[in-house]
This record gives C-alpha cells, structure tokens and sequence, in this order.
C-alpha cells in the first residue's frame, strides 16, 4: 500500500451581507460572508487541496480556474466531489482528513457535526476519519480584524 500526505490551505475576505458558506453547509444568521469566484467556502477548498496535494495532481485552482465562468458562484460541494473522482479514477482512497478553521465569528461548535456529515457523505468516508476543528486569530491581523478567513488541511490517502 503506498501512503500519501498533502496540505491545503485557502483564505477569503470577509464582506457584510453575504452568505457565509463553510463546511458544505450555510451559517445561519450571519453579518458577514466569504467573498470569491464560487461560494467561497475555506474549508472545502482546503480540504481539496489537501487531497490534491497528496496525489500530487497540482492544486485547485488549476483544476477549478477563477478564471472560467464555469464555476462562477458554483457550490464547493460539487468541487469536492469532482476531486473525488479524480482520486478514485488513480485508486486513491482517504484514510483521514484533519482540518483547522481560524476566525473570529460565528461560533463554529454548533455546526461541526453537521459539516462533518455533509463532507464525509460526499468524500464516502466516515464522519470519524474528517476531524473539523475551530480557532480564533486572538483579536490579530485580517482574522483577527473580521476582514477574512482561513482554513488549513491534511489529508492522508493510500493506494
């Protein structure tokens, strides 16, 4: 069996009245949304990079270009399942997903086992092989400032 590692990382702005896309799910009752080329969501697309990474298959803007009207405003989800697919077609399966979230607000506890059953229903893992974990910035720099938000990623995959 041949064992792989990658990492991923994304970053958006923050803006007030728009929807606030994290984890495959909408957080309800928010002031401020992630701003780019599809919904925005940190998470998934670290998550994709992670998986890309580790199958050495480049990165997501290479497969998914903001560039393309293609994705414009398109759902991460179908993202996520389109790099499955890519994986399964070199027999790549995941062995786990370990992620961080960084931000300011919302609170992110209540949302976590939602995200985790909507992701790993999509990447046909179990919910305990995706770990979704939360932190602030400590009042510093963008996050800290609620001008954006982070999200970092690994995955481990095997063949």
């Amino acid at each position: 069996m041949k064992v792989r590692i990658g990492f991923g990382f994304d970053v958006h702005q923050l803006k007030d009245g728009r929807e606030f896309w994290l984890g495959g799910i909408l957080i309800p009752k928010t002031k401020k949304g992630a701003v780019g080329h599809s919904d925005a969501d940190v998470l998934i697309h670290a998550i994709c990079d992670a998986l890309l990474g580790a199958a050495g298959m480049r990165d997501i803007g290479f497969h998914f270009p903001d560039t393309s009207s293609a994705y414009k405003g398109i759902d991460s989800k179908i993202l996520l399942a389109d790099v499955m697919t890519l994986l399964k077609k070199e027999n790549y399966t995941i062995g786990n997903i370990d992620c961080t979230l960084v931000l300011e607000n919302p609170k992110i506890n209540p949302h976590i086992d939602t995200m985790k059953k909507t992701l790993a229903s999509i990447m046909s893992i179990e919910t305990s092989d995706l770990s979704i974990k939360a932190t602030t910035n400590e009042k510093m720099g963008f996050v800290g400032r609620e001008e954006g938000v982070c999200a970092y990623a690994v995955a481990l995959i095997q063949k």
